[in-house]
C-alpha cells in the first residue's frame, strides 16, 4: 500500500509499505554500501528512522552472527529497493522478513537521494513513517541511552586482563574485539557504574550510545571519578563524555556522520585512515582545556574533533568505531594501543 516518509517541515516522500504502519523518530541517513545488518542492530540508532543511501539494500540477507544487539534498534527503515532474494550462504532471512518479525516498518521505492538532499540542507529533523502522510509531532525520550543500556551486569571472556565496559548502548563488536585480544569483559549498565569499584578492573571502556551526551549529566561526577582512578578508552558517545568530564563542550552537527568511509587523520603519525562513524554530536574544539587534553585525531572533511588523549592520565578517546562493523578495519589498532600502553599504567598504579 502507499506509504510516506514525512519530515517535520512538511516535506513528504512517497513509497510502498507492506502493511499499515505509523511511527515517529529522528530521520538520519547512512552512506555505507554494506553493513546494513550492523546498522539496524546498533543501539546508537535507538529511536531513529534510518534512510539508506545505497539504492539496493538486503542483497546478502540477514545472518545470525553479525547482530550488534539482540533486536533491531531503529524505528523504521527507508530504502529505494529492498532485495527479496538474498544470496549469502550464512543468511537465514531477507531484510523484509527480519524487519517484519520485529514489526519495524520498511518503506521501499523512496527517492532516497531527495531525502538526503533535504536533510543535508535543512538538518536532521523528526519524521513520521505512515500510510496517512501526517506531519510528525515531537516524539522520543530526552535520554535514549536509558533504553539502550542493558539491564544486568554480565561477563564474557576469560583473559588475564579485566576490562569494565560501561554500557550506554554498547555494540557487541566492542566486547568481541576486547575478548579477541585476551580480555575478560564485564559489561556494566551506566546507571550501575559504581560497580566498577567492586570488581577493580585493569581498565574501563566507555561505550557508544544514542542521544545527547549532556543527557548523561547526572552521572558526570561518577564518570570523572572513574577516569581519575582507571585507565580508560572512550568510543563515540564515550569520547564525548570524556570531553565533558574534563570541562569540554559538545554540540549537534546539522546532519551528523553516518557511514563507513569517513577519513580521519592521526596528528601523532600524520597517517590518514578510513573509519566507520555514527553520531550526531561532536566535541567543540574551542572548549578543550589544553592543560588537560590534547587532540589526537581530526576528521579530514570537516576538521571536527575525532579523538583526545589526556596529558597526565592514561585516558584515550575516539569519535569513530574501531571495532569496524560495518566498514573498514583500519582503526582496530586503537584497542591494541589501549591495552598495550594503558593497562600497564594501571598495574603500576596498583603495585605502587
Amino acid at each position: 500500500m502507499k506509504g510516506y516518509l514525512v519530515l517535520e517541515d512538511g516535506t513528504s516522500f512517497g513509497g510502498e509499505l507492506e502493511k499499515e504502519a505509523r511511527c515517529v523518530g529522528e530521520a538520519v541517513f547512512f552512506t555505507g554500501m554494506t553493513g546494513y545488518q550492523e546498522v539496524l542492530t546498533d543501539p546508537s540508532y535507538k529511536g531513529q528512522i534510518i534512510v539508506f543511501t545505497y539504492p539496493l539494500i538486503g542483497n546478502y540477507g540477514i545472518n545470525e552472527k553479525d547482530l550488534e544487539s539482540k533486536i533491531p534498534q531503529v524505528k523504521a527503515v527507508a530504502v529505494y529497493e529492498a532485495c527479496e532474494h538474498f544470496s549469502h550462504h550464512e543468511a537465514v532471512s531477507s531484510l523484509r522478513e527480519y524487519l517484519n518479525k520485529w514489526n519495524i516498518p520498511l518503506l521501499t521505492e523512496v527517492d532516497t537521494r531527495a531525502v538526503v538532499k533535504t536533510i543535508r540542507s535543512g538538518g536532521t529533523m523528526n519524521a513520521a513513517v505512515s500510510t496517512t502522510g501526517e506531519i510528525p509531532a515531537a516524539s522520543g525520550t530526552e535520554n535514549p541511552a536509558e533504553l539502550a543500556q542493558s539491564e544486568d551486569i554480565t561477563s564474557m571472556g576469560n583473559g588475564d586482563r579485566h576490562i569494565a565496559l560501561i554500557d550506554f548502548g554498547y555494540k557487541k563488536s566492542i566486547a568481541s574485539s576486547l575478548v579477541k585480544r585476551g580480555c575478560k569483559v564485564t559489561v556494566i549498565p551506566y546507571q550501575q557504574m559504581n560497580a566498577v569499584y567492586d570488581i577493580q578492573p585493569d581498565g574501563i571502556v566507555l561505550s557508544n550510545g544514542p542521544g545527547d551526551p549532556k543527557a548523561i549529566a547526572p552521572y558526570m561526577n561518577r564518570i570523572t571519578s572513574l577516569l581519575s582512578d582507571f585507565p580508560a578508552l572512550g568510543i563515540c558517545l564515550g569520547h564525548q563524555l570524556i570531553a565533558l568530564a574534563f570541562g569540554g563542550n559538545t554540540y549537534k552537527l546539522p546532519f551528523g556522520h553516518r557511514g563507513a568511509n569517513h577519513p580521519v587523520i592521526d596528528r601523532k603519525t600524520k597517517r590518514v585512515f578510513m573509519t566507520s562513524q555514527n553520531h550526531s554530536y561532536v566535541v567543540d574544539e574551542a572548549s578543550i582545556d589544553e592543560n588537560e587534553l590534547s587532540i589526537r585525531f581530526h576528521h579530514v572533511n570537516d576538521t571536527s574533533v575525532e579523538g583526545l588523549i589526556h596529558k597526565r592520565l592514561p585516558v584515550l578517546s575516539v569519535q569513530f568505531h574501531p571495532e569496524a562493523h560495518p566498514g573498514p578495519a583500519e582503526s582496530e589498532w586503537i584497542f591494541d594501543e589501549f591495552l598495550e600502553k594503558v593497562i600497564p599504567a594501571r598495574r603500576e598504579i596498583a603495585h605502587a
